[in-house]
């Protein structure tokens, strides 16, 4: 039996009952959390066209999708390679660094709006990104969360896999939201390590990996060891932060990081952070002995 034919690029793909899902427009920088999201509302049913943004966006990922590299100065033609693609909902994911102005590619739309994206720059990353996505917004175009995406790679509640956190574990929890709640409202991180009630490093430009790698050259009192894992990885929403534009992300490369600091386990907001491949990840953590659990602060 043939495989049945893919909507053409740009369309939209018909549904069962005549319902369609409208292309969607993935403005993405780097990390993993792009190429997830792509192939997750590919394989839900959608077409899906990418603008990888120079200077952030990396993997040849990219070549399996109609796409376009275009520098964030460049808005104009990110809007008419969106529209002439059929896009009528948008997503910008991924890490995107803030850029350098003086050494940005701009058309002159970006010209234009240059002022005021040095403005939305200088009040943090999250503004930024907000700036992005609002100069999309202001073209007519809707600006879509990663839940909405792809669904399928929201952190819901409950642990994951077969390792569940003790009592101990749970107090550590708590503390952690409390300071990811704290430090987030002044647009400094996503993620907090606690051990004990003690808060072990917090995670701020340098992201979760790094702030995880530090933790093995504190003193081993402070911390967990190979022979008793201790403390948790807490990574929640920040409170000033858009969900359309970025998402707590936790993936294999994280349970990692986490056992290679001998923490006991992770937790995540639910429904407020994603999780690239769950059953990977479930797999990764029970190999490694750690727990990965999805609650309400």
């Amino acid at each position: 039996m043939s495989a049945p034919e893919r909507p053409p690029s740009g369309a939209s793909a018909e549904l069962s009952g005549g319902a369609t899902k409208q292309t969607l427009g993935l403005i993405a920088g780097g990390g993993d959390l792009p190429r997830a999201v792509a192939k997750s509302a590919r394989a839900g049913g959608r077409d899906v066209f990418v603008v990888p943004l120079v200077g952030s966006a990396t993997g040849e990922w990219v070549t399996d999708f109609p796409h376009e590299f275009l520098s964030p100065g460049e808005p104009g033609r990110i809007i008419k390679a969106l529209k002439s693609h059929g896009v009528s909902e948008i997503l910008l994911c991924g890490k995107v660094d803030r850029p350098k102005f003086s050494d940005m590619k701009l058309d002159a739309k970006g010209m234009m709006l240059l002022p005021k994206a040095v403005a939305a720059a200088r009040q943090g990353d999250d503004a930024l990104l907000r700036f992005i996505v609002g100069i999309c917004e202001n073209e007519g175009l809707a600006a879509i969360s990663v839940a909405q995406a792809a669904p399928g790679l929201v952190c819901g509640e409950g642990v994951l896999g077969r390792v569940a956190p003790s009592d101990e574990h749970r107090a550590d929890i708590i503390s952690a939201f409390k300071i990811v709640h704290a430090l987030g409202a002044l647009d400094v991180g996503q993620a907090a390590v606690v051990c004990d009630g003690l808060a072990l490093a917090v995670e701020a430009a340098e992201g979760t990996d790094a702030m995880l790698a530090r933790i093995s050259s504190l003193r081993e009192s402070l911390r967990g060891t190979a022979a008793r894992p201790r403390g948790v990885l807490v990574k929640a929403l920040k409170p000033t932060q858009d969900s359309r534009t970025d998402m707590p992300v936790v993936g294999i490369a994280t349970v990692r990081g986490a056992a290679d600091a001998h923490l006991a386990g992770i937790a995540l907001e639910a429904g407020a952070s994603l999780i690239l491949d769950k059953t990977a990840v479930a797999a990764e953590a029970d190999r490694l002995g750690l727990f990965v659990i999805g609650l309400k602060p």
